[in-house]
């Protein structure tokens, strides 16, 4: 199905994600081959929050392509520091560009956003809402470590704000997977998105401690708790470091298990996990590059 924008994971279905996973299966293994595909094009960087993977690995892979990227910078160079609204924004840098990339604190931006450009936008995150990119790189990432046959995921940590676990969650169902969510009380998934999951068909068990389900799991999904999403810090203060796993955690887990992270980490996943057979978070952010390179290939073709 063609897609005009990428919002969010639930508009992607399973044809669509295969798609792109087949493709950045292509590249990865064969990247001269699209060394020169889009030649001329530009992708418009409109980043509102800091990001280090995912604007990087975003102008790796339009510069691999063969493109360039035109980037707004700051926000405190720009002239949103001026009053400019993101309706306005998006409309000049949509000149620019063959298509944009944005990330945005404020959840639905992106949605929003799309309403005003006709070129293809991509959304890089908005607020605790979506981050469909970030959900094909995960995908890709257990295709690749895992297999998804009688795929059993454990996701833990900010279940609530985490913007990663919320459109993996969705995209994992369309993949029948089976999916336990460890969290705290206070940082359960959003009454809507369990809502939202339930409605498709989710196999789904929330649990508070990761012992409950640990030698069960294929996939651990670990999560950083953040900081910056919540709106009282003495809240953020009381489940701060609660939920950590280390190489001793991992011994009661399977020999294959896989570990991942969106990452940037603080401190939910020891160091020494790094040196395990389970660590792929660094795996996992370096198919950054071959997932949206084939994104944007397909969108720039139009045949997604």
């Amino acid at each position: 199905m063609p897609q005009d924008h990428i919002i969010s994971a639930k508009h992607l279905s399973r044809a669509d994600i295969e798609s792109v996973l087949d493709r950045a299966a292509e590249i990865a293994a064969d990247p001269d081959a699209v060394a020169d595909r889009h030649a001329g094009k530009l992708l418009g960087m409109l980043f509102f929050e800091p990001s280090t993977r995912t604007k990087m690995s975003f102008s790796a892979a339009m510069k691999r392509l063969g493109g360039d990227i035109v980037d707004m910078g700051p926000v405190d160079q720009s002239s949103v520091k001026k009053g400019e609204s993101l309706a306005d924004t998006v409309r000049v840098v949509e000149g620019y560009a063959d298509a944009l990339v944005m990330r945005h604190p404020l959840e639905g931006s992106a949605k929003m956003a799309s309403e005003f450009v006709d070129v293809p936008l991509i959304n890089a995150g908005d607020g605790a809402g979506q981050h469909p990119t970030q959900t094909l790189l995960d995908l890709y990432t257990i295709r690749e470590s895992a297999g998804f046959s009688d795929l059993t995921v454990g996701i833990m940590g900010d279940l609530k704000y985490g913007r990663t676990v919320h459109s993996l969650a969705h995209a994992l169902t369309t993949f029948d997977a089976q999916q336990h969510f460890i969290s705290p009380e206070s940082l359960k998934l959003p009454r809507g998105v369990r809502y939202d999951l339930h409605e498709a068909g989710a196999s789904m068990r929330e649990h508070t401690e990761l012992e409950e389900v640990l030698d069960s799991l294929d996939v651990l999904y670990v999560t950083r708790i953040q900081a910056e999403r919540f709106p009282d810090e003495d809240e953020y203060r009381k489940v701060a470091g609660e939920y950590q796993i280390d190489a001793e955690t991992l011994e009661a887990a399977k020999d294959d298990l896989v570990v991942m992270h969106p990452l940037p980490r603080v401190d939910e996943i020891a160091p020494d996990v790094d040196e395990t057979d389970h660590a792929r978070y660094f795996e996992q952010a370096h198919n950054g590059v071959p997932v949206r390179m084939a994104l944007l290939d397909l969108i720039l073709e139009g045949n997604l």
